[in-house]
């Protein structure tokens, strides 16, 4: 609402013609806000509410409103729908996709929202943001948002693995340092709890002061093993999973060309694990050119910059969290396994010329450049200059 300088109010409303009606899906565990402008219904948007999951109640809603956009302009109309991606995972997405349904996923955190310190926040307005996005998306304005690409499920299911073996390590790394806690607190160090005669050891242990460990700390450290030895066969399984995926991906390669799983795993310092994280989190995905391989896994740097303001932020970490991760680490690996590539006399003369200082920033800069030349080298098998393959 505008005021003119009489206090007069007037409306300022932006002309279109609708090809077809927008839905917008909040959605929550307790129920779904769905959002719609249809044609021939000005620019008033309809809002319903329908218990979560109820999918046959939202393809009636649909039809219905494909009803009333007939009765008031004697056309048929499809349905474009959109959602942020997020707890729900992408059933939804294929369901709608399955009937027909023009639907769209997109990342909730490149919706413009506004700045103010205390801005005002209700599902309403979230739809209402929701659809406007679409719209705008739809008439091909730029940079408006960015919408994901949804993985086939085949694809979704196969980063299971990756991820459970990283979810698998934490716990144990978690009952690691509980028993190592535990005795450290009764004076004792040097146990080491991955050990396979971890259970002979702990009867031989003796307090700081020479006595016997306590009846009931004994028996809560054997509970933390039995507990650590179910996570440690936990974790062989899903890696006797993972290589037998990595097997079955080289057999339905091409003759000509290996799997690109075994083409990473070819490199030095890359191993079965590393190789897997990096394909199935992210280097599958087509990539148009290097800024969307590093915007993807969140290393894109982020300017800031106003008048005589320039400054760099450090990377946009609004990627895959797990491939930046892998990428981090592998980063640090790669010196150490490949010091005579190309890649690593970068990192070591930025390192110097630095005076030794900002090693923390160069890895990461290294990480982006790494990951660059990955997929170079899975896509068009550009070999990365100065690296050591494990064949040769």
């Amino acid at each position: 609402m505008m005021r003119c300088p009489e206090g007069q109010s007037t409306t300022a409303a932006i002309r279109f013609d609708l090809g077809a009606i927008f839905v917008s899906l909040e959605l929550s565990q307790s129920k779904w806000l769905v959002t719609s402008l249809s044609p021939g219904g000005g620019d008033k948007m309809s809002r319903h509410e329908l218990a979560a999951g109820d999918v046959a109640g939202l393809l009636g809603l649909f039809e219905r409103l494909r009803e009333k956009a007939r009765d008031r302009t004697g056309r048929d109309y499809g349905i474009v729908s959109i959602q942020e991606a997020g707890l729900d995972g992408y059933w939804l997405h294929r369901v709608l996709a399955a009937k027909g349904v023009e639907s769209h996923v997109v990342d909730a955190a490149s919706v413009a929202v506004s700045r103010r310190r205390r801005r005002v926040k209700t599902d309403r307005i979230d739809g209402e943001a929701l659809l406007r996005t679409l719209l705008a998306y739809k008439r091909g304005e730029p940079r408006v948002c960015s919408m994901v690409r949804v993985p086939s499920p085949e694809q979704e299911d196969v980063r299971r693995l990756s991820r459970e073996r990283r979810t698998l390590v934490g716990e144990r790394l978690t009952h690691v340092n509980r028993i190592k806690g535990l005795l450290a607190s009764q004076g004792i160090g040097g146990y080491q709890p991955l050990r396979r005669d971890r259970q002979v050891r702990l009867e031989a242990l003796q307090t700081g002061d020479g006595r016997p460990l306590g009846t009931h700390i004994r028996a809560q450290i054997r509970r933390e093993l039995d507990r650590l030895e179910l996570l440690c066969g936990q974790i062989k399984a899903v890696e006797a999973e993972r290589d037998a995926l990595l097997a079955r991906l080289q057999q339905t390669a091409p003759p000509d060309r290996p799997a690109p799983t075994a083409m990473l795993a070819e490199l030095v310092g890359i191993g079965a694990e590393s190789a897997s994280v990096l394909w199935h989190e992210g280097l599958f995905r087509p990539f148009d050119n290097r800024r969307q391989v590093a915007a993807y896994a969140g290393l894109a740097p982020t300017p800031w910059q106003s008048g005589k303001i320039d400054r760099e932020q450090g990377v946009s970490k609004a990627g895959n969290p797990r491939l930046r991760t892998a990428m981090i680490q592998l980063a640090w690996l790669w010196l150490r396994h490949q010091p005579h590539s190309a890649l690593s006399r970068w990192f070591l003369l930025r390192v110097q010329n630095n005076g030794g200082r900002g090693k923390k920033t160069a890895i990461v800069a290294l990480a982006r450049k790494l990951l660059v030349a990955l997929w170079k080298y899975v896509s068009a098998g550009v070999v990365i200059d100065g690296a050591i393959l494990k064949a040769a």
